[in-house]
């Protein structure tokens, strides 16, 4: 006990603290950022929170100034992505705040670790619809997995701190927080609050018998994987457990690079565009074992692969949340429980039942990896499998929203976690927002983003911001002059009625160098890898635009055969 401790004692009263230091509001949420480790802010400055800017001149804490706001939510939720903290992403009142609320919702979609932080119009303001006033916390209360309104600066530590537990809890989301203008401004003296920590759930040894007592039984199992919280540390457990036990995997939407598709218990994935074997498979398996996944309606192409309300597959249903167990299929087995801590305990089981299924599975993903033979004078099955061949599996892949994507899930592979982002949401303009903090994080690593010329032009100045940080990022603009996935439903659901969906583009090459880029445009498929090794080889950001033929709607369609009522043949 300290010698002021004891005195207190003696005299009767409590021991003296520290008197807090008095500081501005904007200089008491810069010392709860830092306290929380934080490293990187990604925002477009406004003057609700100057107390704030004017805090960070003197902070470790970098401050990365985005084009739109928008792009800077994006890269915050690129971030929560990569690193499993929450990105952070601060944006003014009113016209920030809504521009920027796309990445709340793809955050949320995506149960992504987020902290949007927003200026607000001054306290004495409030509700007179004074210049830019939204009232935040009902405007972010759908979106958000919490939405608060801080009105007192000595309460910022603790909200703030609340903000980054509830972020990182059971399933991870964004949390936005509504700072008005003259509270930043605000002298007080408060303490800080202590670190965070995530409130993380496990498995009972009983209900993990139950898991292996159920895999016993099955002849058809199938071990289904995504969701968010995960880690590579999460990953490698995931598949030393999956081929331990012999069993075929299967990532969720947008999570392939949750197992090695080297891997041999590795199945393939379900997307928009699902190899109809593993869907086939899916359907037949007797168990399946969901662990982080929510199971929602493109991994479930539509809920037909699983029945709802009761699944025909004995399902075991692994997730963080307990509100989302049973919400939409009824689980025979349900654990409340972080992936994390599901595969630290779960031990192997006796796999040589299904053994010769798990092979078959993964020789199908194999076969439907391979680009068929095409006679487009820009193939893209071509370009994306010579980009996976030279980038070995060591980039980070962006891709953006867009039929384009097909190409980019279905022929490039995924080694390790974390090397593919892609929105869950399907939000277009996701793409070179994401690169930026991608190659922010891993400036060592090659960071490549496919993104179509619609989504592009939804974000594509971002270029701007990746040149003025000095990033090293490609970017490659898939040009078939059209919003392609909305042109394939349209010519589906009203052949040959096109309205809305055409496009006008700019020289992406002329545009990218305008914004500080390298830029370059392709045509035929052979010119594809020497730009590509120029591009890579580029000191700052380089982007390569591919002119292709708009009539390749997808892998296995054209336009015309969508008309006629039928595939095309795959080429």
């Amino acid at each position: 006990m300290r010698v002021d401790q004891l005195a207190g004692l003696v005299s009767g009263g409590p021991p003296e603290r520290a008197r807090a230091p008095t500081r501005s509001g904007g200089q008491i949420l810069v010392d709860q950022l830092e306290r929380h480790g934080v490293e990187l802010i990604f925002g477009v400055p406004g003057e609700s929170y100057l107390a704030v800017l004017d805090a960070l001149h003197d902070s470790p804490i970098r401050f990365v100034n985005a084009r739109h706001e928008a792009g800077a939510a994006n890269m915050a939720e690129a971030y929560g992505k990569l690193t499993g903290r929450p990105g952070v992403c601060f944006v003014t009142r009113g016209p920030g705040a809504t521009h920027g609320s796309i990445g709340v919702h793809t955050a949320y979609a995506d149960s992504t670790p987020m902290l949007y932080l927003v200026g607000q119009v001054p306290r004495g303001e409030l509700g007179r619809e004074a210049l830019q006033e939204v009232d935040l916390v009902a405007m972010f209360a759908p979106l958000a997995k919490w939405a608060e309104q801080i009105i007192e600066a000595e309460r910022i530590p603790e909200v703030v701190r609340r903000a980054f537990q509830t972020a990182t809890s059971g399933r991870p989301g964004p949390v936005v927080l509504s700072l008005p203008e003259d509270l930043l401004a605000q002298q007080s003296a408060v303490a800080d609050a202590p670190a965070y920590r995530a409130v993380l759930a496990a498995p009972a040894s009983g209900e993990l018998a139950g898991v292996r007592e159920r895999l016993a039984r099955a002849t058809r199992p199938l071990l289904l994987i995504g969701g968010g919280g995960w880690s590579a540390e999460t990953a490698r457990r995931a598949q030393a457990f999956a081929e331990a036990s012999g069993l075929a995997v299967v990532c969720c939407f947008r999570c392939q690079d949750y197992l090695d598709s080297r891997s041999s218990s590795y199945a393939g994935h379900l997307t928009t565009s699902t190899d109809p074997a593993l869907a086939r498979r899916v359907r037949e398996a007797d168990v399946l074992l969901v662990v982080g996944d929510r199971l929602g309606d493109v991994t479930t192409a539509g809920y037909t692969l699983i029945a709802s309300p009761t699944p025909e597959q004995a399902l075991i249903h692994v997730y963080p949340q307990a509100l989302e167990i049973g919400r939409v299929f009824t689980a025979e087995l349900a654990l409340v429980s972080d992936s994390a801590a599901f595969f630290a305990a779960i031990e192997p089981v006796d796999g040589s039942a299904w053994a010769a299924g798990t092979a078959q599975a993964h020789v199908d993903y194999l076969a439907w990896s391979v680009p068929p033979a095409g006679s487009w004078r820009l193939d893209l099955a071509l370009v994306m499998a010579q980009a996976a061949q030279r980038l070995a599996g060591e980039a980070i892949v962006v891709s953006d929203a867009g039929n384009f994507g097909a190409w980019v899930s279905r022929f490039l592979p995924f080694h390790f976690y974390r090397s593919q982002l892609m929105p869950e949401s399907g939000a277009m303009g996701y793409g070179v927002p994401a690169a930026v903090a991608a190659k922010l994080l891993n400036p060592d690593r090659p960071v490549v983003c496919f993104v179509g010329d619609g989504g592009f032009q939804m974000s594509g100045l971002e270029l701007a911001t990746a040149a003025q940080e000095g990033l090293a990022i490609v970017v490659v603009v898939v040009n078939n002059e059209m919003y392609g996935t909305i042109r394939m439903h349209q010519e589906r659901a009203y052949p040959g009625r096109v309205v809305g969906t055409g496009l006008r583009n700019p020289d992406f090459a002329a545009l990218a160098r305008a914004c500080g880029a390298d830029g370059q445009a392709v045509e035929r498929t052979e010119q594809f890898m020497p730009a590509f090794e120029r591009a890579l080889a580029a000191r700052g950001p380089a982007l390569i635009e591919l002119r292709v033929d708009g009539e390749a709607i997808s892998p296995t369609e054209t336009i015309s055969s969508i008309r006629a009522g039928g595939a095309a043949p795959v080429r």
